[in-house]
């Protein structure tokens, strides 16, 4: 039975458009995608309403974060813990929200729906000492100089705030110390709970380039 030319010119573009949204997905996921800052976080490194491209190729590759890079990465369950819900040996965020079914986890982790996600500067990484003391971050017992911060800005205590960066986490924090809600708040971060790394601002173009 000969197929109607316009039925098969229809599932010719029906094909098309399939593929095209897989290959979109998949380079989305596993290589980058464009994305809209929306938190004052990281004032004045970035703006709210600036345009990035995140690059996903080192999580794609299992690849190390390292100190200075910006990062975005999913959020905790809890934003800010007490004193009583701490385990100062092993001072890591909260996550105990996994989606059930493979199509709530395809909805949540691919298309990020429902998904809040922080965007940070790794401060330290496995095994680094961070103390907080006086205004001031101190990187393994050296005060850290820290170029991107503006120059009134004061670095304050909170709860996570003389550490030792467990294996197999980050701790961050944003740019703009005062209104951001870091790793002093909620604890280090799972490499695993890291979507991106922060690669070129491409909007507003006077401020073209890589990020720093």
């Amino acid at each position: 039975m000969e197929i109607n030319p316009k039925l098969k010119e229809a599932l010719e573009w029906a094909y098309c458009i399939i593929i095209a949204i897989v290959l979109a997905l998949l380079f989305r996921y596993y290589i980058g995608t464009p994305t809209v800052v929306k938190q004052s976080s990281m004032f004045n490194t970035l703006e709210e309403g600036q345009r990035l491209i995140l690059s996903r190729w080192t999580r794609t590759v299992k690849g190390e974060y390292n100190r200075g890079d910006i990062i975005t990465f999913e959020a905790p369950s809890k934003k800010i813990l007490s004193a009583y819900e701490v385990n100062f040996d092993n001072p890591v965020a909260v996550y105990d929200y996994e989606p059930k079914g493979i199509f709530a986890k395809f909805f949540y982790y691919v298309l990020e729906t429902g998904k809040d996600s922080y965007i940070k500067r790794v401060i330290g990484v496995a095994g680094d000492h961070i103390k907080i003391e006086a205004g001031k971050v101190y990187l393994n017992g050296e005060e850290l100089d820290e170029p991107y911060l503006r120059e009134e800005i004061v670095t304050e205590s909170s709860l996570f705030t003389d550490i030792i960066v467990p294996e197999g986490y980050v701790f961050a924090m944003g740019d703009n110390r005062p209104h951001s809600t870091d790793c002093r708040s909620f604890g280090c971060i799972p490499i695993e709970k890291i979507e991106s790394k922060v690669w070129i601002r491409f909007w507003p173009f006077n401020k073209f380039g890589k990020v720093n």
